[in-house]
């Protein structure tokens, strides 16, 4: 019914022939299951976008060094605006951060039911010529130490999935926050001339970042220098780039990405923005 309705609307409203559309509804669907799309240039130089043709300029920052306390700036590298320079939806923010709060929470609080508590074997006394009320068993809920009536009952976790779209622009709009407020950096690569934690504290006073910093890199095995200089200092960490998420993002000040991972980070996160699936239900 919805690809009815769409195929309609297209027909209505587009001033473009019907081979014309099928032409082009041919060539979204490659695009969408192309190769290049996983292969975005840092320079800008994409295969399925046009440059010139954007309501938004692309960002440009510099490139920066890491083998010196001092900074260097190493070049100039432009930076896609529907992943670095989008409206910050906070919602959506807030969306992630619950979502990954809660899926790791298990309530543990549990009570004892009837059939659990101690005692009640027998009935407590008659149930007639006493002037008592009846009674079946002192495990009742209506008894002192009974049983819990409609009480937790756990372990209860609280993991739901939060949907792929949701996701995608919470780790869009984490980055265009983080451009804006100029807490992104990107530096040529992690090496660091040597494995003292002092060089990487005077680095951070020095480039006037943190006090917390993430390093990411596309791979997870890392410069030996930097993953031995940081291990003693709890609020400098290390990430590879599958494993960025938007609570780690915005739980650091300043986020520092080599340029291979901004280019890995820009294509994944465009591929799954731009990508178009068809319908399940339709072969």
């Amino acid at each position: 019914m919805l690809r009815l309705i769409s195929k309609k609307l297209l027909a209505t409203y587009s001033p473009i022939s019907p081979c014309a559309q099928c032409g082009l509804v041919q060539k979204l669907r490659s695009l969408s299951l192309d190769d290049n799309l996983l292969k975005a240039d840092i320079k800008g130089d994409y295969k399925f976008l046009d440059p010139d043709n954007h309501y938004q300029k692309f960002r440009q920052v510099w490139l920066e060094n890491l083998d010196t306390t001092q900074e260097k700036k190493l070049g100039i590298i432009s930076l896609h605006p529907e992943i670095f320079a989008t409206k910050p939806r906070v919602d959506i923010i807030h969306q992630n951060i619950t979502w990954q709060r809660l899926f790791r929470y298990i309530n543990y609080a549990c009570t004892k039911v009837t059939s659990e508590v101690r005692g009640g074997g027998r009935k407590p006394w008659p149930q007639k010529g006493m002037g008592r009320a009846r009674h079946g068993s002192i495990r009742s809920v209506l008894w002192r130490k009974g049983g819990r009536a409609h009480g937790p009952r756990g372990p209860k976790p609280y993991f739901y999935m939060l949907p792929h779209h949701i996701r995608v622009w919470g780790l869009v709009s984490a980055f265009s926050t983080k451009l804006a407020q100029d807490d992104l950096h990107i530096v040529k690569n992690l090496d660091i001339p040597t494995d003292d934690p002092e060089y990487v504290t005077q680095l951070v006073k020095e480039r006037n970042w943190g006090p917390s910093v993430l390093f990411i890199d596309v791979s997870d095995i890392m410069p030996l220098n930097l993953i031995t200089a940081t291990d003693s200092i709890k609020h400098i960490n290390c990430m590879p780039g599958y494993g960025l998420n938007v609570h780690s993002i915005l739980k650091h000040n300043t986020l520092v990405l080599t340029e291979d991972a901004a280019s890995w980070v820009q294509g994944k996160l465009l591929y799954h923005l731009n990508q178009i699936k068809p319908p399940e239900n339709i072969k």
